[in-house]
């Protein structure tokens, strides 16, 4: 099973976290899975960018980027060349390394 390096982030893994998941599991269910709360505000059907992740290492081993995802990453904050929808991004045999930024386009969560 290849494991995903998640990096610190403060809210969601303040110390960082190593987990597996089988191949063939989308990014966010293995950080669901695994207690990580990432937010998926669509429900992971690729309707929104709340589950947006930046891939640091082992982009080439996930599912190749569909034109819905493509449409839809354009909308995200902090959007890199590495820059995924955890939700369709989909593991391969290698291990990966993921950002979660800082910053999501979610404003359902905002405190007003």
């Amino acid at each position: 099973m290849p494991i995903i390096k998640i990096l610190p982030h403060a809210e969601y893994c303040p110390q960082g976290a190593e987990i597996t998941a089988p191949a063939g599991t989308s990014i966010c269910e293995a950080l669901l899975d695994h207690d990580i709360e990432i937010e998926h505000a669509c429900d992971q059907v690729c309707a929104c960018t709340t589950c947006h992740v930046i891939v640091r290492a082992g982009a080439r081993s996930l599912s190749e980027m569909e034109e819905g995802e493509e449409d839809m990453l354009d909308r995200a904050w902090g959007l890199e060349p590495d820059s995924r929808l955890s939700c369709q991004a989909i593991l391969g045999q290698q291990d990966i390394t993921v950002e979660i930024p800082k910053y999501s386009i979610n404003h359902a969560k905002e405190n007003h």
